[in-house]
């Protein structure tokens, strides 16, 4: 019986009060106390709810839902950055927060299967860059304008009908300065050094965090968020029950299936903020354990990969979000070869999945088409 959300707490009551072998499940972390403090010890089944896991781990049509969106929002962003380009460097305006704002959902509105942004967009000029949640309102005394001089961070998604989306990027349509360029490369590299990892079953997210930040510690610089969340297929932008965090506190192991944010980040209070950020899929290393678990294949079922005693499966992630990394903020000296190869297969990846959807001469192909030429290793 479906009832009333706002009887949830007479229910309880009654429920406890009617049997005294009632037991309720609920996962004491996840709860407020007006609802826990109703239920006596004896009566409580404290674990994780079972359609947790259930969301987490997406099936491949959820899979292949989330894909989708990505390639639809990466075409809405090469349509915006070639459009806010234009304004900044062609017509030599200045753009105010909140029509950056308005102009990249009106992009993304214009894709099959858009119902609404996933999230308010954050869209950080400057020293706005530095403040996490930062939401710009047109009579707010924080609301600045961008032009050539600034940098800007814009955290961003869209929900759509099979899919959710999450991507932040910071940019400058000027001349950053030389330490602007070597925090921004240090925080490249860090979103690499998540998304280049290989690591066996069982691992929660935590142990992942460290290669976020190791190239900001050598600097001794660091960070004061998570560097991935979770998110939901068509659902929440912020999902459980994983994460990627210094915070020890969450040991849920990354399964595959699984979908996780990538984002690192650096911010100077009264400066700027850099964030760059990707959504990953959680998968297999090798093939066949992806067949099989596509399949629904459990170990001891025919078909089902054989593995030696002791060998461990292991993980890796796949990049989720279609949209380019601004190359002139790089300081080629600093990243490797390997981080340059990473670099250019994946914008060969961006630029093969989004062309498609953007018409022969459009602002947006030719902003995408020069986005994801291959890094000039020279300079």
């Amino acid at each position: 019986t479906i009832k009333a959300y706002d009887g949830i707490i007479d229910e309880i009551k009654l429920h406890v009060a009617n049997n005294n072998k009632a037991k309720i499940w609920l996962d004491a972390t996840r709860s407020n106390y007006a609802i826990s403090s109703l239920i006596p010890s004896e009566s409580l089944v404290n674990k994780q709810n079972a359609v947790t896991p259930m969301k987490a781990c997406k099936n491949k049509a959820e899979m292949e839902g989330m894909k989708r969106a990505h390639i639809v929002d990466g075409a809405a962003m090469a349509h915006f950055i070639s459009w806010l380009q234009h304004k900044l460097v062609v017509e030599g305006e200045k753009v105010s927060e909140v029509e950056i704002d308005e102009v990249l959902t009106g992009y993304r509105a214009q894709q099959p299967g858009y119902i609404e942004d996933s999230f308010p967009t954050i869209a950080g000029v400057g020293s706005n860059g530095a403040i996490i949640h930062y939401r710009a309102q047109a009579d707010s005394d924080l609301l600045q304008y961008l032009d050539t001089s600034k940098s800007i961070l814009i955290d961003s998604g869209g929900q759509y009908t099979y899919g959710t989306t999450d991507v932040t990027r910071t940019w400058h349509f000027g001349e950053g300065s030389a330490q602007f360029k070597e925090n921004y490369t240090r925080v490249l590299k860090g979103n690499i050094g998540v998304d280049s990892m290989i690591y066996p079953e069982d691992t929660p997210g935590f142990v992942l965090d460290v290669f976020a930040r190791k190239s900001l510690w050598e600097a001794e610089l660091d960070y004061g968020h998570g560097t991935g969340h979770g998110v939901g297929a068509a659902l929440n932008v912020h999902e459980g029950p994983h994460s990627i965090s210094p915070r020890w506190g969450n040991k849920e192991v990354m399964m595959k299936g699984m979908v996780v944010s990538n984002e690192p980040g650096l911010y100077e209070d009264g400066s700027f903020g850099i964030r760059i950020e990707n959504l990953l899929e959680t998968t297999y290393l090798n093939e066949e354990d992806n067949v099989a678990y596509d399949e629904g294949l459990n170990e001891g079922d025919e078909g089902y990969p054989e593995k030696p005693a002791g060998k461990k499966t292991f993980l890796k992630f796949n990049k989720l979000t279609m949209i380019p990394i601004q190359k002139n903020l790089i300081v080629v000296s600093l990243m490797t070869v390997d981080e340059l190869d990473w670099l250019d297969a994946y914008h060969e990846e961006v630029y093969s999945k989004v062309s498609p959807l953007l018409e022969e001469g459009s602002p947006g192909l030719v902003w995408l088409q020069k986005s994801c030429e291959k890094i000039d290793r020279t300079i």
